[in-house]
């Protein structure tokens, strides 16, 4: 089992704002030794981590983690997409400790006052650097930036693109036909992949039960079929409404309908073919 989307963080080195209000309860340092004893008792191996900040230094970072931390088998950072460097940052990281296990790039495109960042001419630039190291690109959005996104799948049919969350339904409100009209297209998209991710803190994090996540993932399963689904539990985030147990049990109740076979895929096998994914210690193969 290979859990695609987790997070690291520490607020005593570096600056979360939104970790204020009802985001309290998850201030504080989450790292290596916090998440493996969820993995051994859930059976996950492997892991994707994810960028939680726009930085370099958050960058070369996780990637050090990675170089000393056996079940990190991928790293998705964060670079500036709109530099004019975007190739020079990109061969710096791959040449830093653990630059063997960058797997891919992401921004928080949803914190974006424009819509339509990712069709700038500057970022375009960039991922066509992205695409042309063979990395994926998550796409961190919400609704409002799926129409942007659908045309990035258009115009870079080669480049890997990796929908984090699920594009974050509004399940407290269960106002889904926006949502749905906007995934369906870029879900049509081959060279596009979903990650069924970060759901339980979509709803309300107090009252959720695993049945309200049902209409999101089998239209999920519909759009996207079993071989472009991987699962992600977003750790520590998913601790604001549950356990990772209870991500992972959440997700299996959702899919129970599918085959066994299409369960390996999900679970495990979609992930180490999406970002290339290697075993051994120095993210070579």
């Amino acid at each position: 089992m290979i859990d695609a989307h987790h997070h690291f963080w520490d607020p005593a080195s570096a600056d979360y704002p939104w970790m204020t209000g009802e985001f309290e309860p998850v201030r504080r340092r989450f790292g290596p030794e916090d998440l493996q004893p969820l993995l051994r008792a859930c059976g996950v191996g492997r892991t994707v981590l994810v960028q939680t900040r726009a930085s370099l230094d958050e960058s070369a970072e996780f990637l050090r983690i990675a170089s000393r931390t056996e079940f990190i088998a991928g790293v998705v950072a964060w670079i500036d997409l709109t530099a004019t460097d975007v190739p020079d940052q990109l061969r710096t990281l791959r040449s830093a400790p653990g630059g063997g296990r960058l797997v891919g790039i992401r921004h928080q495109v949803h914190d974006e006052p424009d819509p339509g960042w990712l069709l700038r001419v500057d970022v375009r630039r960039g991922l066509r650097a992205v695409e042309a190291e063979g990395l994926v690109y998550d796409l961190l959005v919400r609704t409002r930036e799926l129409p942007a996104a659908h045309e990035i799948a258009r115009d870079f049919p080669g480049l890997r693109l990796v929908v984090d969350h699920l594009a974050k339904p509004p399940l407290r409100t269960r106002e889904l036909g926006p949502w749905r009209d906007a995934m369906a297209p870029l879900a049509a998209c081959p060279n596009v992949v979903c990650k069924l991710s970060g759901l339980i803190t979509e709803a309300d994090w107090r009252t959720w039960r695993p049945d309200d996540l049902g209409d999101c993932v089998r239209s999920a399963v519909a759009w996207f079929g079993e071989d472009r689904l991987l699962f992600g539990s977003d750790w520590p985030v998913c601790l604001l409404a549950g356990t990772y147990a209870d991500v992972l049990a959440a997700l299996r109740h959702a899919l129970a309908d599918l085959p066994p076979e299409a369960h390996g895929k999900v679970f495990g096998a979609n992930a180490a073919r999406v970002y290339r994914l290697s075993g051994s210690a120095d993210g070579q193969e």
